[in-house]
């Protein structure tokens, strides 16, 4: 059933994402249409059960995705439930444990944030959840303007990202960039290539 949606949606020119048991797809019908063609699929196999929801605005892992008359727009997900807790400032930790908090955090947000509106309410919410924790105000204004400043060349008397050519520019160079997850399965394939290739050599 699964790859007759894949067919429908390729045929109807839709979008269609999977991450492992997580869909997230498009749909240009009728709800209808699309609650029976979700149905009739959990009727496909007794131990597969579909959960699904259906709107303009929804999460899928953790970004949020909403459709503005036809147009994606996407920024950070939050759970309703989750708390603002990182490694709290006062454990045990080396220095370089609560930088690389902040600039996963950054690089998440302009990653995930399609829009300079988007980017600037998670950057907010960035230095909320690390006041919480016991960041203090002049480490984190430091750290961001250190990180930012890799990608964005301003002046130290202003605001790094202060419009949206900045943010863009900044979000173009992240997203030319491997992820750290994307880095480690490529050093995994090559390393595998390399352990394969070995074997055959020593099987000749």
């Amino acid at each position: 059933m699964a790859k007759n949606i894949v067919e429908e949606q390729t045929k109807t020119g839709e979008f269609y994402g999977r991450y492992i048991d997580d869909i997230f797809m498009t749909w240009n019908k009728s709800e209808e249409e699309l609650r029976k063609l979700l149905d009739d699929a959990n009727t496909c196999h007794p131990n597969i059960k579909l959960d699904y929801k259906i709107g303009s605005s929804l999460p899928f892992l953790d970004v949020q995705l909403t459709n503005n008359n036809g147009i994606l727009s996407t920024s950070v997900y939050h759970k309703p439930a989750a708390e603002l807790y990182v490694t709290p400032f006062i454990s045990d930790h080396p220095r370089h444990v609560f930088i690389n908090i902040i600039q996963t955090s950054l690089a998440r947000a302009a990653r995930y944030s399609s829009t300079f509106e988007a980017f600037n309410y998670e950057r907010r919410y960035i230095k909320l959840m690390l006041l919480y924790n016991g960041y203090p105000s002049t480490f984190i204004e430091n750290e961001f303007h250190k990180y930012l400043s890799d990608y964005i060349l301003a002046s130290p008397f202003l605001p790094l990202i202060d419009h949206e050519k900045k943010f863009f520019k900044l979000r173009q160079k992240l997203l030319g960039q491997p992820t750290p997850r994307q880095s480690q399965v490529a050093l995994s394939a090559a390393t595998a290539d390399i352990d394969n290739n070995t074997d055959a050599n020593e099987t000749k």
